[in-house]
């Protein structure tokens, strides 16, 4: 079983920082990709930015030169600068195992809500 916990969401101004945090623990192989997806009300969930182990990173056009992600073992961080209010949702990790089998399985976290507004 692998468990995935996000931290680090909250209420910041517009143009302002926040730092979010999400570590994998459990029975973990090895980790294929580490992603930040989000969330706004009455919308779907999109991709923010990913990474892979051997430090390939993707983000979103939205979130290009203003979001950071980066990996260390087991745990993702995304240093989100320059906020806009359109930033608002609850943004969720997404951890993809792979089995010795080189099967893959995602494990999501529980989300945390990040608020932008003055």
């Amino acid at each position: 079983q692998v468990q995935v916990v996000e931290s680090g969401g909250g209420l910041v101004q517009p143009g302002g920082s926040l730092r979010l945090s999400c570590a994998a623990s459990g029975s973990i192989f090895s980790i294929y990709a580490m992603g930040w997806y989000r969330q706004a009300p009455g919308k779907q969930r999109d991709l923010v930015a990913s990474i892979t182990p051997g430090r390939y990173s993707n983000y979103a056009d939205s979130v290009k030169g203003r979001f950071t992600i980066s990996n260390a073992a087991n745990t993702v961080y995304l240093q989100m600068n320059s906020l806009k209010p359109g930033d608002t949702a609850v943004y969720y990790c997404k951890v993809t195992i792979e089995t010795m089998t080189r099967r893959q399985y995602d494990y999501w976290g529980q989300g945390t809500q990040v608020t932008v507004s003055s």
